[in-house]
This record gives C-alpha cells, structure tokens and sequence, in this order.
C-alpha cells in the first residue's frame, strides 16, 4: 500500500514539472500551435485531479497521513498561474471561463464525493460497533442459558435427593411402627403368660389347701 502511494506522489511530482514546463512555454511568444498545447495542459490538469483522487482514496484505506491538501494547493496555483497566462493572451481559441468552471465543477464533485465517502465510513463504523454489541449481547445470553442450564440441573439433583430422603424416612417410619407393634405383642404376650402362670398357681395352692 505505501509503495502505491509512492508511485502516485512521483507520477504527481513528474505531472506537475510537465505542467509547469508547458506554461513556460506558453509564456513564450516563439511557440507555434499554442492552442494544442494550452490543450494538452488542461488533459495534464485532468489527470493530476484523478491522480491526486486516486492518492487521497489510497491514503484514507492505508489508515495513514496524506499530503494531498498540499497537493492540492499546489495544482491549485499552477492552475492560476495557466489561467493567467491564457488570460493575458488573445490568440486562443479556447473559453477559459469554460475550463475554469469545469475545474471549479470537478472540485465540488469530488468534494461531495469525498463527504459521501466519509458518510458511508462512518455508518460501516456504526454497522460494525452495532454487529459488535450484537454479538457480545448474543454470547451474555449465551452465558445466562448456559447457567440457568446448570441451575436446572441442580435444582433437578436437589429434587432427586430430597425424594431419595423422603423414602428413606417412610421406610424408617414404617420399620419403627413395626418395631412398636412387636414389643407391644410381646408385652401383652408375656402378661398373658404371668397371668396364667398365676392362675395355675392359685389353682395350686386350692387344690393343695383342700
């Protein structure tokens, strides 16, 4: 990429020593085919703008610094100095005001051109920023999902164990009922004995008395 901008700064510097040599021999009043040249001159203008369009598009890609207003600045005094020059000549066929204003026209172009450009960086740049927080947003609720996920499950062994509890508890409950039914058994069976034990020994006890 600076390698491209290189070569369109030297092109430029090359165009621009052209030009001015060519208004150089504008000013002279030995040049034969003056209207050729001072046409030759303005297609040289007009490829030193789409040079210097060429240049501006591949600074502001590249991210870096560009020298283009000089530049401009300075095609924009040659172009003066060519103006005047035709001005003070009444041996063109040519309609300078014409040609002016067609720079002039050109200039605001790609002055709404170069806006338009801007426009549309910034709007990718907002486009880029909203994808970004679309994506961040995406992957929080990819995160939320995920824990509540885990929670779920939690929940789901929590509910699990309580339930593995509560069985453990009826079965105890039952065993300990159990347990109380069986030692109540044995009380009222052993009473029954003591009760017939002492009836037999009443009985005993008459049978020997008598």
């Amino acid at each position: 990429m600076a390698t491209l901008i290189q070569s369109y700064e030297q092109q430029y510097s090359v165009l621009t020593a052209d030009i001015t040599a060519k208004i150089g021999r504008l000013k002279s009043n030995n040049e034969e085919n003056r209207d050729q040249l001072a046409r030759e001159i303005q297609a040289n203008f007009e490829e030193a703008n789409d040079l210097l369009e060429q240049l501006e598009l591949e600074s502001r890609s590249a991210g870096a610094g560009s020298r283009v207003a000089a530049y401009r600045a300075e095609l924009q005094r040659v172009r003066e100095e060519y103006r005047s020059v035709t001005s003070n000549s009444a041996t063109f066929n040519i309609d300078n005001e014409e040609v002016y204003d067609d720079w002039s026209g050109a200039n605001e172009q790609h002055r709404k051109l170069l806006d338009n450009t801007e426009r549309i960086e910034r709007t990718g740049k907002t486009l880029t920023e909203g994808y970004r927080l679309v994506l961040e947003t995406e992957q929080i609720g990819a995160a939320v999902l995920q824990d509540l996920s885990g929670q779920r499950e939690t929940i789901q062994r929590s509910r699990g164990r309580l339930r593995e509890t509560d069985e453990q508890l009826n079965r105890s409950s039952r065993l300990l009922n159990s347990m109380v039914m069986r030692a109540m058994q044995d009380r009222f069976v052993l009473v029954m004995v003591f009760l017939v034990i002492g009836a037999l020994g009443c009985l005993a006890l008459y049978f020997t008395i008598t």
